[in-house]
């Protein structure tokens, strides 16, 4: 069930998506006089069909624009960005993350926002520290969607049978790894991810001890901090508390190509928000904590950050239009019912107060968890430097996939990540 490309455009989906299949494919069915906002982003079925019902209420509300909607599968989705930033087609409407709102945002990607406030977008609700989270370098670059932090998942039925108890808020990492290798004697599977490869994971790592992932200067590590992090997860896979290299490499960064979603694991790590897309297509029930930290009572690691970002295209010819249908998907408490707390806990307190009593019990406990880590999390980093998602797609992955396949040492897996990491990244 993983996502291909694919333009929304049968039955229920495709009356939502503004699309009608016709003799010659796929042809608009609006009026020829509406404005066409093109939305693109990333995710699970279930966010798509969220995302799609609420640009049908947009419509309804606002006669004369129209939204085709495109989905794509994680890493196809860059290409596809990519390829529309070469061509000057950027959609008009784009999903972002924190890790890449700065990247894109100095490559020309996006429109500022700041023009539209005034008018059309309307974020009086949001305080100022939550539009600090989308702005590079004093403008609007985005708007967040949903408030999350980073998360442990773990298969609670599948704990509960092994008599193991699950991580805690205080677990450190030397007891996850004990945990890990109990789980997987008593599954038969893999304990948990081979997290080498998640800079996210690797983020609030380092955040523990006082490091970083970036810093104003581009990477905010060494090689050192590098050989620590491979040599944790090497011992790991090598007792037995991991999946396997042939197993992990199939992860996308996509909850239904992750290890604990396709079922080889009893642990998962990602972000809070996706409890909700990993609880739809998994027969166990879930359970979630904060990720482990380096010594009891130690800094977490975590921070709250914007689960995932609208930005509006740089070559939009209806960035008026745009604006208007982020600050309604935000804003409007009938969206915000539909959207629930998959992309996050909504930044808009009045659309928060208004899902509550309609969450389900998996919704709620997003909800708790955010509201848990009142008291753990540290303050926001700075935006990602200039060829942050690079780093991740094709230095941070590739690196740690080849030591776990064993073709590399630690001690070479260090130096190639900190070397190409700085020739990939850079700093203003």
């Amino acid at each position: 069930m993983r996502l291909n490309r694919r333009t929304f455009m049968l039955g229920a989906a495709g009356a939502t998506a503004g699309i009608a299949l016709g003799p010659g494919g796929l042809r608009p069915t609006f009026a020829a006089e509406d404005v066409h906002l093109r939305a693109m982003w990333w995710g699970s079925n279930d966010r798509s069909k969220r995302t799609l019902s609420v640009a049908k209420l947009f419509q309804e509300k606002n006669p004369g624009i129209a939204v085709v909607g495109e989905s794509l599968s994680g890493d196809g989705y860059w290409t596809k960005l990519a390829t529309q930033m070469a061509g000057r087609s950027i959609a008009d409407v784009f999903q972002l993350e924190p890790n890449t709102i700065s990247d894109y945002s100095k490559r020309g990607a996006c429109l500022a926002l700041d023009p539209f406030i005034a008018s059309v977008l309307d974020v009086k609700g949001f305080g100022e520290d939550v539009l600090k989270l989308t702005t590079v370098d004093g403008k609007l670059w985005g708007i967040g969607l949903g408030l999350n932090s980073f998360a442990l998942f773990y298969d609670a039925d599948a704990f509960a049978k092994a008599g193991i108890t699950p991580p805690g808020l205080d677990t450190t990492w030397s007891e996850y790894a004990d945990i890990a290798i109990e789980m997987a004697k008593a599954t038969g599977k893999g304990g948990g991810p081979y997290a080498a490869r998640y800079t996210y994971v690797f983020d609030a790592w380092l955040r523990q001890r006082g490091s970083s992932l970036f810093n104003e200067s581009g990477l905010g590590f060494g090689v050192e901090e590098a050989k620590e992090w491979y040599a944790y997860w090497e011992d790991l896979r090598k007792r037995g508390g991991t999946v396997g290299a042939d197993i992990q490499t199939l992860d996308q960064n996509t909850i239904d190509t992750n290890c604990l979603a396709l079922g080889y694991s009893a642990i998962g790590m990602a972000y809070s928000n996706q409890m909700i897309g990993y609880q739809l297509i998994m027969k166990s029930k879930l359970g979630i904590g904060m990720l482990p930290r380096g010594e009891k009572g130690g800094p977490s690691g975590h921070y709250y950050r914007p689960a995932l970002i609208w930005s509006v295209g740089a070559t939009t010819e209806h960035g008026e239009e745009a604006a208007r249908f982020i600050s309604f998907f935000v804003n409007d408490v009938e969206a915000g019912k539909i959207l629930g707390v998959e992309r996050g806990v909504p930044m808009s307190p009045t659309v928060r107060e208004a899902i509550l009593p309609q969450l389900n019990p998996t919704e709620a406990e997003t909800v708790k968890y955010i509201n848990a880590l009142k008291d753990q999390v540290g303050s926001y980093p700075p935006p990602a430097p200039l060829g942050a998602t690079e780093f991740d797609h094709r230095v941070f992955r590739p690196i740690a996939d080849e030591l776990a396949f064993e073709r590399i040492s630690i001690a070479d897996a260090a130096e190639r990540l900190v070397s190409e990491g700085k020739s990939t990244v850079r700093a203003g």
